[in-house]
């Protein structure tokens, strides 16, 4: 067993649903070195799934729990653990890998981290992170696509935004990587993944309006990119608004032919064959090539299909639609 602190995290990241798969080359330590100071490694390294309390987690260290609470609080003040007050206190988890650390990293993604980052995505994160099931993350279908007495309550995004109390916006770390690669392939926004909390809090850098939030939503369906939430029905705190050529975990499906790397929306396309004009608008807009023409008219891929809605919201003619999948088919 290794005792360096950085295989240790390695292996307690490991252990989360979400997965850190080891590699033969090792980058996924490297990563961990650029991330994590030696000693924040440790006290990370001893951090479970499961929220705890200093009291509860300063025993395993064998340190003060003053002491332990303070490193606590620096560490989730990074994004590197997660916290929440039980019982008037502060507890606290290990934050997994995606989604959660590499989100934390826009500041310090240089190229040489978006190299290691590539490296290990390409040695190992696709298999051992996308493809376990249940999936980390699901599709949530365009707003102005579905029928609105078929959004289903985990699917209202509108709602949610309205709820909270704070919402911000943040950059899309994966067209960051992909544009220290040098290798983006597209031209959509960096500026467009969201969050949300239910929780006031003091004002921080990126916070925007609920106004702003939904023209914000609106503006990425109307550019053609899939809203991607955290696979849970309740508590979501983000939203990506994703395109096939940068997403990791689209990527999954794209590059990687896994393809349940997303859980797919709860919808299904369908396209009028008598009204399909043959402009191929929705088969550039499908973030994962589940539209083609044939003969010079749209058809859909339903294996390959997740439900998301941009081919509705981007047909001139008005000739695609989502159906709700059938009761038993929804999750």
């Amino acid at each position: 067993m290794h005792k360096e602190p950085y295989h240790r995290l390695a292996t307690a990241l490991d252990k989360l649903p979400n997965g850190f798969p080891r590699t033969e080359s090792g980058v996924e330590i490297e990563i961990l070195r650029r991330i994590f100071k030696p000693e924040e490694a440790e006290l990370a390294s001893q951090l479970t799934r499961d929220m705890e309390s200093s009291h509860e987690i300063a025993p395993r260290l064998k340190l003060n729990e003053k002491a332990v609470e303070q490193q606590l609080s620096a560490l989730a003040k990074k994004g590197l653990l997660w916290s929440t007050v039980k019982e008037g206190k502060l507890h606290y988890r290990l934050a997994p890998w995606v989604v959660g650390i590499y989100e934390t990293q826009l500041e310090t993604m240089d190229h040489e981290f978006a190299h290691l980052a590539e490296e290990y995505f390409q040695e190992s994160e696709a298999e051992g992170i996308m493809k376990p099931q249940p999936s980390i993350m699901r599709v949530i279908p365009a707003q102005s696509a579905t029928k609105s007495e078929w959004i289903l309550p985990y699917d209202d995004v509108k709602k949610l935004i309205e709820s909270s109390k704070m919402l911000g916006v943040a950059d899309c770390i994966c067209r960051k990587q992909q544009d220290l690669l040098g290798s983006r392939k597209c031209e959509f926004p960096l500026d467009i993944c969201m969050r949300f909390s239910k929780y006031e809090r003091a004002p921080r850098k990126g916070d925007i309006s609920k106004e702003e939030s939904l023209a914000l939503l609106d503006k990425a369906e109307k550019i053609g990119l899939v809203h991607l939430v955290s696979n849970v029905v309740e508590g979501l705190t983000y939203m990506c608004n994703c395109c096939g050529c940068c997403c990791g975990i689209l990527r999954g499906i794209t590059e990687f032919g896994i393809k349940n790397s997303v859980a797919v929306a709860n919808y299904f396309s369908i396209i009028e064959a008598d009204a399909c004009i043959g402009c191929g608008l929705c088969e550039q807009r499908c973030q994962v090539k589940a539209i083609s023409l044939e003969d010079n008219v749209a058809v859909v891929d339903l294996d390959k299909c997740i439900g998301c809605g941009l081919c509705v919201t981007g047909c001139p003619a008005g000739a695609a639609r989502l159906q709700l999948k059938p009761e038993d088919k929804t999750h």
